[in-house]
């Protein structure tokens, strides 16, 4: 099976399908990490507001183009507006803010984090309130929110404009006003997501799978605030059973299970041996029992991990996507 390594977009341009992930990294960190993912190949870079770490990889990517300024046009670069941000007249100072940190003329995708809302608070990008509760704001309206972000696009300062966690509901109402240029949730073998991604293909929109390998350091903070039990996706036997077959790291099988289902995927990686492996997943094929077998781990919403239960009280807001 040859897979296409790109989407193409509606104007032509080209978002690779194995991305980098940068969220929960030091700016220390980022910074050699994304080093070693230039060198292994990778130009799409995944970033938000909201990691509080857009400087470094932006200093990464500018050492990277250098005095080749042609060099930008291999990347493609995504940030995300913070949830402080989800107000219309908000939209455009926490892009450009955005832009300036990163220290580039441009963005090839800007995403709406997410459908709830902080309250915008200068300089905390998570209020909370005395409790430990977020200080939520309740008067989000999603799809002047989405309009306020389509309008971005017409300083020329961001190519394409998109979306992340939203369900399917709240999909179908944005392609009403107009389809996203991605959707970008959380998808892996234990929370595969098929009726969205069903939705999505029907709406025409392409779906970027973040955490494809899970998010251990989530998982593992979650496990140890809730007692609930997170399995590590790179010890399922039906992975390790894969692996050994193709003589593959577990975490190439994931990926390439997500490649097969017509996604695209952002692994996070500092280890330059496994930045290396997550994009070294083009020359081999899982088989129909292969992906079979791997499609039965799902869980649906039980095997979801960044389920935002780390902000506390947010689902309370109206636009909260994950009811169950």
């Amino acid at each position: 099976m040859s897979l296409p390594k790109y989407f193409e977009l509606a104007n032509g341009d080209r978002m690779p399908r194995i991305g980098f992930g940068t969220w929960q990294a030091s700016d220390e960190v980022l910074e050699k990490a994304v080093d070693a993912a230039l060198e292994s190949g990778y130009r799409h870079f995944d970033s938000a507001r909201a990691y509080e770490n857009e400087a470094a990889l932006g200093r990464a990517l500018r050492r990277w183009i250098g005095d080749n300024p042609a060099r930008r046009n291999e990347l493609f670069v995504v940030t995300k507006l913070p949830p402080g941000g989800n107000r219309p007249d908000l939209v455009p100072e926490y892009f450009n803010a955005s832009l300036k940190d990163l220290g580039l003329d441009y963005l090839d995708m800007y995403l709406m984090h997410t459908p709830f809302a902080f309250e915008h608070v200068p300089g905390d990008l998570h209020p909370k309130s005395p409790d430990g509760s977020m200080r939520v704001d309740l008067s989000t309206d999603l799809i002047a929110v989405w309009k306020a972000v389509l309008k971005l696009r017409e300083g020329g300062a961001v190519r394409h404009v998109g979306v992340s966690n939203v369900n399917e509901e709240q999909l179908a109402r944005l392609c009403a006003v107009e389809r996203p240029a991605c959707l970008q949730v959380e998808v892996h073998a234990l929370c595969q997501q098929p009726a969205l991604l069903t939705a999505a293909a029907r709406l025409g929109v392409p779906v970027v799978a973040y955490s494809p390998l899970g998010s251990k350091a989530l998982a593992d903070a979650l496990a140890e605030k809730t007692g609930r039990s997170y399995p590590s996706l790179l010890s399922l036997p039906a992975v390790s059973r894969a692996a050994a077959a193709h003589a593959r790291a577990p975490a190439q099988v994931l990926l390439r299970h997500a490649l097969q289902r017509g996604l695209a995927a952002i692994p996070k990686s500092t280890n330059p041996a496994r930045i290396q492996e997550n994009i070294s997943v083009w020359d081999f094929e899982l088989s129909e029992s292969e992906m079979a077998e791997l499609g039965a781990l799902d869980r649906g919403e039980d095997g979801r991990i960044c389920d935002f239960s780390f902000f506390q009280g947010i689902e309370k807001h109206p636009e909260f996507p994950f009811k169950k």
